[in-house]
């Protein structure tokens, strides 16, 4: 037997598994010895554009949308340094908006957000949380060539200096997280979101983990940002410590592509084959932080199984499935995935949250799905369509009894941080 450790919430789990288990991690990648000195310096040499200091003015209104309590960003590190160089070329502070793009996940409370930003920025700055429902919040920016109308937060649209933050990591169906993200989905109106992440769009071959070009979903997420002029991109990569390894910063579609070029080269890993059994987690906290956002590593399992196998996911799930939005009364809805993905399928449908019910349910019809979770009861787990799993080692025995003792297992410690690839099949 071998020990491994996987991430589940903010401290992990050991789980004791057969000696010959594949296990598949991202190319670990050092922290950077001084992270405010590189954030600096991607800020004064930044990527396809002049430095921050010589885009801002003395009287500039100026807007910063940072990430929401659903992505690792650390905002907290970040923000200070970009503050304090707008700050450093005449930026009043009372000039300066703080912006959670919250897209349409739900808003933070106080101490979520004073733990996101820290409470000085808190205490000390303009600090607003992006609402997709209300028309008041929203302007018109135009329609993408996909014939979508795009309307994004007015505090963003009209500021003098638009500044885009984010973290980028491996996406399910995005391909990769920052860059645009940032516009469409996090800041802008619930119908954008909805037609981005309609079922077209999300059954799209080419939308999926890795790909920018090519898919419809990530193409139409640039065009939208770029209608709205954003001025500055400061996106990071981080590792399995939560430690920044990048910093790419400057003109948006530069900066981001350097950024997924180097996430690439850590998180893109090989496999020999697809296997029979995969474990995987949804990264530990905060990303495991309801059954919603662990789609994700299901998918990133669903990459290497091999159809008529089985996905165990483990997933703290402290916030549920969670009942705030649709996705929840979706897969209630429903009685099996094939009967799921026929409702969202239907001419005219159009539900939030239906992208992340219709990704669970084209996994589910390539392999079961079985959950470990301490946030989530039997009857929960249930209800989303799902196995329960109290016991990783108990069910993993239970599948070897049924794919017999030389099924294959794969396992993935770190979830969607990690991109298993088919060697064979590229």
């Amino acid at each position: 037997m071998v020990q491994v450790r996987l991430a589940y919430g903010r401290h992990g789990i050991e789980v004791d598994l057969p000696a010959d288990v594949l296990v598949v991690q991202p190319r670990y990648v050092r922290g950077l010895e001084d992270e405010e000195a590189a954030l600096r310096q991607a800020l004064c040499v930044p990527i396809g554009s002049p430095p921050l200091q010589s885009l801002a003015r003395p009287g500039q209104t100026a807007v910063i949308v940072h990430s929401d309590l659903t992505r690792p960003m650390p905002n907290d590190r970040v923000l200070p340094v970009l503050l304090s160089e707008l700050e450093a070329a005449g930026v009043a502070q009372d000039d300066i908006t703080v912006l959670n793009g919250v897209g349409t996940h739900r808003p933070q409370t106080k101490g979520e957000l004073a733990q996101l930003l820290g409470p000085e920025i808190c205490a000390q700055y303009r600090c607003e949380q992006h609402d997709c429902w209300d028309d008041s919040c929203l302007v018109a920016v135009g329609s993408t060539h996909f014939g979508h109308p795009v309307r994004v937060n007015r505090t963003y649209l009209e500021a003098d200096l638009k500044i885009l933050t984010g973290f980028i990591e491996p996406h399910f169906f995005a391909g990769f997280s920052g860059g645009p993200k940032a516009v469409l989905p996090a800041i802008a109106a619930a119908e954008s979101v909805l037609a981005n992440h309609s079922a077209d769009m999300i059954g799209h071959s080419e939308a999926t983990w890795g790909v920018t070009r090519g898919n419809p979903v990530w193409e139409e997420m640039l065009e939208a940002a770029l209608e709205t002029d954003p001025t500055f991109l400061l996106n990071v990569t981080l590792n399995r410590d939560g430690k920044i390894t990048g910093v790419f910063a400057g003109d948006l579609e530069a900066a981001h592509a350097a950024g997924c070029d180097f996430c690439r080269q850590s998180a893109m890993v090989a496999v020999p084959h697809l296997f029979d059994i995969v474990i995987t987690t949804n990264s530990g906290y905060p990303l495991d932080l309801n059954l919603y956002q662990a789609v994700k590593g299901m998918s990133a399992a669903a990459r290497v199984v091999r159809p008529g196998g089985s996905i165990i996911l483990a997933a703290e799930c402290w916030d549920g499935i969670p009942e705030h939005g649709e996705y929840a009364s979706l897969l209630r809805s429903a009685s099996n995935p094939q009967q799921l993905l026929d409702q969202i399928a239907v001419p005219g449908f159009f539900c939030m949250d239906q992208w992340e019910a219709q990704v669970q349910a084209l996994i589910q019809l390539r392999a079961d799905v079985y959950v470990y979770s301490d946030g989530l009861s039997d009857e929960q787990i249930r209800e989303g369509l799902l196995t329960p799993c109290r016991r990783i080692e108990e069910t993993l025995e239970t599948l070897l009894k049924r794919y017999g003792r030389d099924a294959t297992i794969c396992v993935l410690p770190e979830g969607p941080q990690t991109i298993p690839w088919v060697r064979d099949a590229a």
